[in-house]
């Protein structure tokens, strides 16, 4: 499964992984942070528990706030997991959002919700916030942090947008768009700040920030 792949069945999940590295039980169902994670060499399994949250709205809630108790929220739901009793082992959760102009926007409804998120971002530039929760299983000790980036987004021509539209692309994604996809397509996108982080996971501080965790827990979260 590409650089790192999950931990396997076999016995491997009960120890940290190579390097050092704990294992990863990830709360998280978004491929492109599987997809990370596996890019920088990281075993990890899937949670089984899976929160769905989007019948959850923000209101007035800030959106650092916001998105770090989502990621929490992700993370407590796997602390029961039968997967997290082994040695060695950090549940991750993460959630993604973008913010303009005081404004919250997570995933888009539908096609029609995706268009009027895309054109409130056309031609300007918006916030994107990564929430990352780290717990470890047995003492329930906690780390929970949350990166921003800052994204600058040239002219969407109506046919680029109407294009993308139909491709369906939009669909499960912060802000109606992923920025290596886009980027990739000629949409006139730049990033100031991490790109894995607007990616969903922001993996220049990762590896630092489950170091410290696990050495602060006595171990790779032992």
């Amino acid at each position: 499964m590409g650089m790192g792949g999950t931990a396997s069945g076999d016995g491997e999940g009960e120890r940290a992984s190579a390097g050092g590295r704990p294992r990863i039980l990830l709360a998280s169902r978004s491929p492109r942070r599987r997809q990370l994670l596996q890019e920088h060499g990281f075993e990890f399994e899937l949670a089984s528990a899976s929160v769905d949250d989007s019948h959850l709205v923000p209101g007035q809630a800030d959106a650092r706030a916001w998105v770090m108790s989502l990621a929490f929220l992700k993370a407590s739901a796997a602390v029961g997991d039968e997967r997290a009793d082994g040695g060695g082992v950090v549940i991750l959760g993460a959630d993604t959002v973008c913010a303009k102009d005081g404004r919250i926007i997570g995933q888009p409804r539908d096609e029609s919700h995706a268009r009027e998120i895309i054109i409130t971002l056309s031609d300007g530039e918006h916030q994107v916030l990564t929430g990352v929760a780290l717990i470890c299983p047995g003492t329930l000790r906690r780390d929970i942090y949350v990166d921003q980036s800052t994204v600058r987004v040239g002219v969407i021509t109506d046919e680029q947008r109407e294009t993308y539209l139909a491709s369906g692309q939009w669909r499960g994604k912060a802000g109606a768009y992923n920025l290596h996809e886009r980027t990739e397509a000629g949409w006139p996108l730049e990033c100031l700040g991490d790109p894995t982080s607007v990616m969903g996971l922001p993996m220049s501080t990762l590896e630092e920030r489950i170091r410290a965790f696990c050495d602060r827990a006595g171990g790779a979260a032992a």
